[in-house]
């Protein structure tokens, strides 16, 4: 029956740095959804989530795939290997929720989206920013027009990695990460930002290393941007600002001006009100980029089974994934040539 909630098995592909949220999410989620396995080929990660979360472990991934009692699978490996996993779950019928980035390039992740929807499963992407109450709050007075037309809007993501950080083999790389702070920090506030300001047109941008840190990737970008209804906005990103600081997203409307400065929402009326509206101040930002609470990845993971339950999309869906993906694409471009560069509609 659609709808009625049930118990579902699910499997974890990867079992590297991301895997401690979403580990946590599901153990508290078990009444919800059993954790078949957890699959790496490297043993020493598998020990390693065995002993922490008490997880079956294995380093088959077939076998996972070929289980008609598993559902679903779970994704938390490198950007790159991202299409090529999902093209065996798609095979095998499984739903997937995929850690952000969908894939390491524009064309790469539309593939992946496109395999997805021709298989008929479900795709999540864990781009938990959206989930954060704040955010959500924010959301529903945009939408109720509570703030009026959006007349002006800017993201700041100033946020702090130390060298060592792009030291791990891999990290920062184009062939592995896809990018740098764009795509591996900033895309979660710019998936936010778009779904709160709305869809960005154009954009001018610069992108470079600084000279705080030796990587192939970019670890400063800049940015002017026009939105659909031809409002004009800033982007502000970057992990070279030490020790790392609240993301900040400010939102001019007609009626009110609305900062989220981090977790916390400050809502500015025109009419001389001032409302504030706590959350966390700092999450990820600084040189621990695991130092956020799991909450928000269980409320992904909680709208991911609900979605199953009720036969529709999640709320940040493949499709809708690729939003970020084509602003980010847009920004580097045109620090690339130069020039404005016109998003698709």
């Amino acid at each position: 029956m659609v709808g009625t909630p049930r118990k579902r098995r699910l499997a974890v592909i990867g079992a590297g740095m991301a895997i401690p949220p979403h580990a946590r999410s599901l153990r508290e989620l078990a009444d919800r959804v059993e954790v078949a396995a957890v699959f790496s080929r490297e043993r020493d990660k598998l020990d390693k989530v065995a002993a922490q979360f008490g997880f079956p472990v294995t380093d088959a991934l077939a076998p996972l795939l070929a289980d008609p009692t598993i559902e679903a699978v779970m994704v938390l490996t490198p950007p790159s290997t991202h299409l090529e996993v999902v093209e065996r779950a798609a095979a095998a019928g499984k739903h997937v929720l995929l850690e952000k980035p969908v894939e390491v390039t524009l064309e790469r992740a539309r593939r992946l989206v496109e395999t997805a929807e021709r298989a008929g499963i479900t795709l999540g992407v864990v781009l938990q920013h959206r989930f954060r109450p704040n955010a959500l709050k924010l959301e529903a007075l945009i939408r109720s027009g509570a703030l009026g037309a959006i007349a002006a809007a800017s993201a700041a993501i100033r946020w702090w990695r130390p060298q060592s950080y792009y030291d791990e083999p891999g990290r920062g790389t184009k062939a592995r990460d896809g990018g740098g702070v764009l795509l591996t920090q900033a895309i979660h506030s710019l998936d936010t930002f778009q779904n709160l300001a709305g869809s960005i047109r154009e954009v001018t941008g610069f992108a470079a290393t600084s000279a705080l840190h030796r990587m192939e990737t970019e670890d400063i970008v800049c940015a002017g941007v026009r939105f659909a209804n031809g409002a004009l906005g800033t982007i502000d990103a970057t992990t070279a600002s030490h020790p790392g600081f609240p993301e900040r997203l400010e939102l001019v409307g007609t009626r009110a001006t609305a900062v989220l400065n981090g977790g916390e929402l400050e809502l500015y009326w025109q009419d001389g009100r001032t409302e504030r509206f706590e959350g966390e101040r700092l999450m990820g930002g600084g040189a621990d980029p695991m130092a956020f609470s799991h909450a928000h990845h269980r409320a992904v993971l909680t709208d991911f089974l609900d979605a199953l339950d009720q036969a529709r999309a999640p709320k940040v869906s493949g499709r809708e994934a690729l939003g970020v993906h084509r602003l980010i694409d847009a920004l580097l471009r045109s620090s690339e040539i130069r020039a404005p560069v016109a998003l698709e509609a």
